[in-house]
């Protein structure tokens, strides 16, 4: 009867009416390359004072859930993620929206995301002391080893060459490491005040992904080349329903944990998920030419993230990602400080975020369930008129972040250098998971050899550190393997 008297006030009107405001404005956000969930939870925050805990929480969780499915939009309709948690969305929603079923593409990461954010709201309610002790436990040698798995997901995301594809992320490693050290704080490669902070990652996203996109368009349209997709499908069917639940499952579960842990994101945790899915398939040659499993694993994943997130913020008071970091100063303005004491005093709270952040996923699926046929016209319209609106809005997004000409310059440039890798068939995937996942690893690599005196074989010591780097060699043996055998077939 507590966890219900607890629960009841979520699903007032009032509230549900503002958990599905915050939704909408999620997914308007999260489909603006440059407009981040964070972004949007932190301009909405001024007006929640004065509210109490409930309503105002349930919004910004509508925003944070909406932003998730949001970034996927941009990502299959255009080929740059809205969000940079739906990056690994691209490699199979874009080839399906261009194959004309943009409309399936949408829905399957509509109820892809909707399952994998109920997936880490059910993971918040029932495990999180568990799940929080366990990320206790992750120190730069963890992190480290973490950042390492998930780099060896690069040989799955590689495409047709292998060699190109480490090609790509020696690339992406090299610009990780312009900028200041996060260690030592020396200035490295150059002296640019743009670059103080390192390669400004976001323009460096729009840029590799939708800038370079629309000058391979300009080019297109030079050329006489008309692309005119036809929407089908816009409902999930039995059989993509059927062929997706697995990658959903999976990447609930790998959102919901590796969300948990402060530092790690959607991001990380979207590309983990479809390696997985791409190496337990019974169909891997096809993932990056648009399958439902590829997009079903990366949205659930990064949807899963919102609940994980929520587990260390609540529990220990410390936020699992920037989204709760910002939601922690909505916590504390109404006079409430996340941390294992809100398990005590404040446990109706607890309940109340748990089935706010439920109601949030609901939300997230109507206004996508009502939006899908609205997306879908986006790639139907005259490319002339589609290929100048994108670059606009990708530059005006560049912009945004820091309010800083340098930045759209570097999309600028970063474009024109994602076109022509792309010209020369190199992937671009790679280079953006070592952007992500470089600096990670450098700084934790070199705060552990720190502590540890330099010595590096004390990294095989630590348990979750042993499980890590045994599952990116694991994954690395079978993703040769597998590339090795598809190269035969494709031989024969």
């Amino acid at each position: 009867m507590d966890i219900l008297n607890s629960i009841a006030p979520v699903f007032a009107p009032l509230n549900l009416l503002l958990i599905l405001l915050g939704a909408t404005g999620g997914v308007l956000i999260g489909s603006i390359p440059g407009l981040t969930s964070t972004m949007g939870i932190a301009l909405l925050i001024p007006f929640t004072y004065g509210m109490s805990i409930i309503p105002s929480v349930g919004m910004l969780l509508g925003v944070f859930c909406g932003a998730m499915y949001g970034g996927s939009i941009a990502a299959i309709l255009i080929k740059t993620p809205g969000t940079p948690a739906a990056a690994a969305t691209i490699l199979d929603g874009y080839p399906m929206g261009q194959r004309g079923e943009a409309g399936r593409a949408l829905s399957i990461a509509l109820f892809a995301s909707f399952c994998g954010g109920m997936i880490g709201a059910l993971t918040m309610t029932f495990l999180s002391p568990f799940i929080s002790k366990l990320a206790l436990r992750f120190g730069p040698a963890e992190f480290f080893a973490l950042a390492f798995f998930g780099l060896s997901v690069i040989i799955s995301i590689s495409g047709k060459s292998l060699i190109k594809g480490l090609m790509s992320a020696f690339f992406g490693l090299l610009i990780a490491t312009v900028g200041m050290d996060k260690v030592s704080a020396y200035l490295r490669f150059t002296k640019l005040p743009g670059f103080y902070e390192g390669i400004p990652f976001i323009p460096g996203l729009i840029g590799l992904f939708a800038v370079s996109e629309v000058f391979a368009n300009i080019e297109n349209i030079l050329k006489g080349e008309k692309i005119s997709p036809k929407i089908s499908g816009v409902l999930p069917g039995r059989k993509d329903l059927k062929a997706i639940w697995r990658a959903i499952l999976t990447g609930g579960f790998f959102g919901a944990f590796i969300g948990a842990i402060p530092g790690a994101g959607g991001d990380i945790a979207a590309f983990v998920s479809y390696s997985e899915a791409k190496r337990t398939s019974k169909r891997p040659e096809k993932f990056g030419t648009g399958v439902p499993e590829g997009i079903a694993a990366a949205e659930s994943a990064n949807n899963g993230c919102t609940g994980g997130a929520m587990i260390p913020l609540l529990s220990l008071g410390v936020p699992g990602d920037s989204n709760t970091a910002v939601l922690m100063g909505a916590f504390i303005m109404q006079g409430f400080q996340p941390g294992p004491m809100m398990y005590v005093e404040h446990l109706d709270i607890v309940y109340a975020v748990f089935a706010s952040l439920a109601a949030a996923n609901i939300a997230m699926l109507l206004v996508g369930m009502a939006g899908i046929r609205f997306f879908t016209k986006i790639i139907s319209l005259e490319r002339k008129l589609l290929i100048p609106a994108i670059l606009v809005l990708s530059l005006v997004g560049s912009y945004a972040i820091n309010r800083n000409m340098f930045d759209v310059f570097f999309a600028l440039v970063m474009g024109l250098i994602g076109y022509l890798l792309q010209k020369y068939e190199f992937p671009l995937s790679p280079i953006l998971l070592a952007l992500i996942l470089g600096p990670m690893s450098e700084s934790n690599l070199r705060r552990f050899m720190q502590i540890d005196d330099g010595k590096f074989w004390m990294l095989f010591t630590k348990p979750i550190c042993v499980i890590f780097i045994a599952l990116a060699v694991a994954s690395m043996v079978s993703s040769v393997i597998r590339a090795r055998k598809s190269a035969k077939t494709a031989a024969s």
